[in-house]
């Protein structure tokens, strides 16, 4: 059974940083992709980024782009999300997903696990 861990969520000033940590543990992540989510109260969950396990690609949302850097620790099965220049419209939910294998999507329903979410708090 996969298991996804998030931490790392806060509450920060805007213009702050954060980084999210994704622990991944069940099965021998070496293929597939890693994605991290957001979901703000009366809002649809929302693509930020996403990165492969093996070949280390990135994706991001336009609203990450510049902001957000996504990575991976193959020796920890981690994943991390670090939030620069954070802006109060990132406040949300956070969540840590996973699609087995397959190539980088945006799409929530095409990725099979998922982690229980880290609240990010960011005040004006």
């Amino acid at each position: 059974q996969v298991q996804l861990v998030e931490s790392g969520g806060g509450l920060v000033q805007a213009g702050g940083s954060l980084r999210l940590s994704c622990a991944a543990s069940g099965r021998t992540f070496s293929s597939g992709v890693m994605a991290w989510f957001r979901q703000a109260p009366g809002k649809e969950r929302e693509f930020v980024a996403a990165i492969t396990w093996s070949g280390g690609n990135t994706y991001y949302a336009d609203s990450a782009k510049g902001r957000f850097t996504i990575s991976r620790d193959k020796a920890k099965n981690t994943v991390y999300l670090q939030m620069n220049s954070l802006k109060p419209e990132d406040t949300a939910v956070y969540y840590c997903a996973s699609a087995p294998r397959g190539l980088i999507t945006t799409t929530p329903e095409l990725y099979r696990y998922w982690g229980q979410g880290t609240q990010v708090t960011v005040s004006s």
